[in-house]
C-alpha cells in the first residue's frame, strides 16, 4: 500500500507540473502576443491580462531571485520576439501562506524598442495544490497507520495457534522427559493389545505415574463408549436375526408341508399360502423399518419441511385409523397451529402411535388423539384404555425390539421398531416424548414439538439431539 500510495503521489505531482507548465506557456504567448501588437513603451507599466502582469523595464531592471535561461518551447511564436534573456521566480518571504501565495513566475522579453517583464502569479495554485496534498499526505499516513494496526491483530490472530501449538509442543516435550520411559512402552503395549474381542480390557491407573493417569482416565472412559456402542449393535444385529429367523421358519415350514401333500390337499394348501403371504408381509415390514432405522443412523434421511395446519393433519391421521379399524371408538379434539414439520415423517409417528393403541386396547375400548397448542410448542397425545405398560418394561419402551406385551406383539406382526422410529422423528424435530402408563387402565403417550421451523439439519448426527431433549418417561 506504501508503494501505491507513492506511485499515486508522484503521478499527481506530475500531472500538477505539467499542467503548471503549460500553464505558464500559454499565458507567455499571450504576453508576446499583447507586447507585439498593442505595445506602449512610454509607461513603466501594462495592462492586466487575467493573472498575467507586463511592465517595461529599463537597464537596471532585473528579476529578483533565481533567473535562468533556456530554449525557447515550441508554443511561443519565434517571429514575435527577439530573444528572452531570463526566466525565475520571485517571491515575497512572509509567513508560509504569504510566502506560497506570493510566488510569480517572471520572464524577460528582449524587443529591439524595449525590454519587457512579464509576471504570472502562479502562487494560488501552488498554494491549494501544497494544501491538498498535504492533505492527501495525512489521509494516506492515517490509512497506513490503520491497516499497520489491523494487520499486526490478523498476524497476531493467525500466528495464535501456532504459538499455542509451539507451547503445547514445548510443554509436552517437558512431559515427555518427566515420563519413565518403561511405563511409557508398557501402556503402549498394552493399547496394541486391545481388539473387538477384548474390549473390556481397562489400564490400571494407580500403576501409572501421576503424568499419565489422566491419559488412562480418558482411554478408560473412550473404551467404555466403543464397548457400549459395540454391545448396542452386536444386540441389535442378533435382535434383527431372531426377529427374521421365526418368519422364515415359518415360511420353511409350509413350504415343505406344500413339497409334501399339500400340492393335493385344497384346506392345506389354502392355508399354507396366506401364512406364507402374512410372514412375507411382516418380513417386508420388519425390513423396511430396519433399513429406516439404519439410513436414519447414517444421517441419509433429509427432512422436507413445510407449513401446515396441526389440526387438518390430525383430522387426517384420525380418519384413516377409522377406516381400518371400525371395531373401537375414536375421539379427536385438536387445536389450529401452523407447523413447520416434514409432513410424511410426522405423520409416520403418528400412525406408530395409533397403531400401538390399536394393538394394545381391546375390542371396544377408547382411543383419544388430542392435539394442544401451548406457547411456542405442540403437544399431540395419544390415549387408549389398554393394558397399559409394565413398570420394568416402562423406561425400555423406545428401545429397539422392546414390546410391552409380547403375545400381543407376536400377533399382530409387531418387532417393537415402531417406537424407536418415531423417537428418531421426534429428535430429528427437535421434539421429545412423555409416557403416561398404568397396568390395566391405559397409555398416554404425548409428541412435543416445537411449532416454529426449529427441526434440526439433515445432516446433523441423531445422537447430539437426543442428548438436548432428553426421553422423558413417567409412570402414573
Amino acid at each position: 500500500m506504501l508503494w501505491v500510495f507513492m506511485i499515486i503521489n508522484i503521478l499527481i505531482c506530475l500531472i500538477a507540473t505539467a499542467g503548471l507548465w503549460l500553464y505558464t506557456e500559454g499565458k507567455l504567448v499571450q504576453a508576446i502576443v499583447l507586447i507585439d501588437g498593442y505595445g506602449l513603451p512610454e509607461v513603466n507599466s501594462w495592462q492586466e491580462f487575467s493573472a498575467l502582469h507586463i511592465k517595461v523595464i529599463g537597464d537596471d531592471d532585473n528579476i529578483s531571485g533565481n533567473a535562468s535561461t533556456w530554449p525557447i518551447p515550441w508554443l511561443k511564436p519565434h517571429e514575435y520576439i527577439d530573444d528572452i534573456s531570463g526566466r525565475g521566480f520571485r517571491m515575497q518571504l512572509s509567513s508560509f501562506d504569504e510566502t506560497l501565495q506570493s510566488i510569480e513566475y517572471v520572464v524577460i522579453i528582449e524587443r529591439l524598442d524595449a525590454s519587457y517583464e512579464v509576471e504570472m502569479n502562479i502562487g494560488i495554485f501552488i498554494y491549494y495544490f501544497v494544501l491538498c496534498m498535504g492533505t492527501l499526505f495525512v489521509f494516506e499516513f492515517i490509512t497506513l497507520l490503520s491497516r499497520t494496526f489491523n494487520d499486526r491483530r490478523m498476524v497476531r490472530k493467525t500466528l495464535d495457534p501456532i504459538a499455542e501449538l509451539a507451547r503445547a509442543a514445548q510443554s509436552l516435550n517437558e512431559v515427555n522427559k518427566q515420563l519413565d520411559h518403561e511405563k511409557t512402552m508398557a501402556l503402549a503395549g498394552k493399547l496394541d493389545g486391545i481388539d473387538a474381542a477384548r474390549l473390556d480390557t481397562r489400564i490400571q491407573v494407580d500403576d501409572l505415574q501421576e503424568e499419565l493417569k489422566n491419559v488412562a482416565v480418558a482411554i478408560n472412559g473412550m473404551l467404555d463408549r466403543i464397548n457400549d456402542s459395540y454391545a448396542a449393535q452386536a444386540r441389535f444385529v442378533s435382535d434383527a436375526s431372531h426377529e427374521l429367523r421365526t418368519p422364515i421358519a415359518v415360511i420353511q415350514g409350509y413350504a415343505n408341508l406344500l413339497d409334501r401333500w399339500g400340492k393335493e390337499d385344497e384346506k392345506a394348501l389354502s392355508e399354507s399360502v396366506a401364512a406364507i403371504k402374512d410372514e412375507a408381509g411382516n418380513m417386508k415390514d420388519l425390513v423396511e423399518q430396519l433399513l429406516f432405522l439404519a439410513r436414519g443412523d447414517s444421517n441419509r434421511i433429509s427432512l422436507v419441511q413445510e407449513e401446515l395446519e396441526l389440526s387438518e393433519l390430525i383430522e387426517e391421521v384420525a380418519n384413516e385409523a377409522r377406516m381400518l379399524d371400525d371395531e373401537r371408538e375414536y375421539k379427536v379434539s385438536s387445536d389450529h397451529a401452523l407447523i413447520v414439520v416434514d409432513r410424511a415423517l410426522i405423520k409416520q409417528a403418528l400412525r406408530i402411535l395409533l397403531d400401538n393403541a390399536i394393538k394394545y386396547t381391546d375390542i371396544g375400548g377408547e382411543i383419544s388423539l388430542l392435539a394442544i397448542k401451548d406457547n411456542d410448542t405442540v403437544r399431540i397425545s395419544v390415549s387408549d384404555t389398554g393394558i397399559g405398560i409394565r413398570p420394568e418394561v416402562l423406561p425400555r419402551v423406545f428401545d429397539r425390539f422392546v414390546r410391552a406385551d409380547e403375545s400381543r406383539a407376536r400377533a399382530t406382526g409387531g418387532a417393537g421398531l415402531g417406537l424407536s422410529i418415531a423417537q428418531w422423528i421426534a429428535s430429528r424435530h427437535n421434539g421429545y416424548f412423555d409416557v403416561l402408563s398404568r397396568e390395566g387402565i391405559g397409555t398416554r403417550i404425548s409428541l412435543v414439538l416445537p411449532i416454529g421451523s426449529d427441526s434440526t439439519d439433515a445432516n446433523v448426527n441423531h445422537s447430539q439431539h437426543k442428548n438436548q431433549k432428553d426421553l422423558q418417561v413417567v409412570q402414573v
